[in-house]
């Protein structure tokens, strides 16, 4: 079956919604491609940072907010939030080289916390996919102490 550009044009005008959402989709799918080949750090699985964490210097950082981590996080992690991560890095310099996991709710701040963690000059930072969401669905353990 041949379709020709008037028939296309035609397909498109009559449906210009799903034609458009389907453009954005597959515009975001590029974006999400081309940044992940340019990333400097890696996403780990929920079982992947338990495998890291059992190397003694591996750090975990969680940059949700006190409010969030107080409700559950992993044991260990340090609390310290999105907005404040490039002031306290000082308190990261020690780890500079050392693993750093870094994990937020659902991934979203984790990707943002990781590039900035690059740009600053740590050399092994690991973002966790789907941040405590994921965390919890594979049942891993969950502290309510202050971290």
């Amino acid at each position: 079956m041949n379709i020709t550009p008037e028939q296309l044009l035609e397909f498109i005008g009559n449906h210009w919604v799903m034609t458009s959402g389907l453009f954005i989709v597959t515009l975001l799918l590029v974006q999400d491609l081309i940044d992940s080949a340019f990333r400097k750090h890696q996403s780990v699985t929920p079982n992947e940072a338990v495998l890291l964490m059992n190397q003694d210097e591996t750090v975990v950082i969680d940059v949700r907010e006190p409010n969030e981590f107080a409700e559950g996080h992993i044991e260990g992690a340090r609390n310290i939030p999105l907005a404040k991560l490039g002031e306290r890095a000082a308190e990261l310099a020690p780890h500079r080289e050392h693993p750093l996991i870094v994990t937020c709710q659902s991934g979203t701040r984790s990707l943002a916390a990781g590039k900035q963690l690059t740009k600053l000059g740590f050399t092994k930072v690991y973002e966790m996919k789907g941040g405590m969401f994921a965390w919890k669905d594979q049942s891993l353990p969950v502290s309510k102490k202050r971290g």
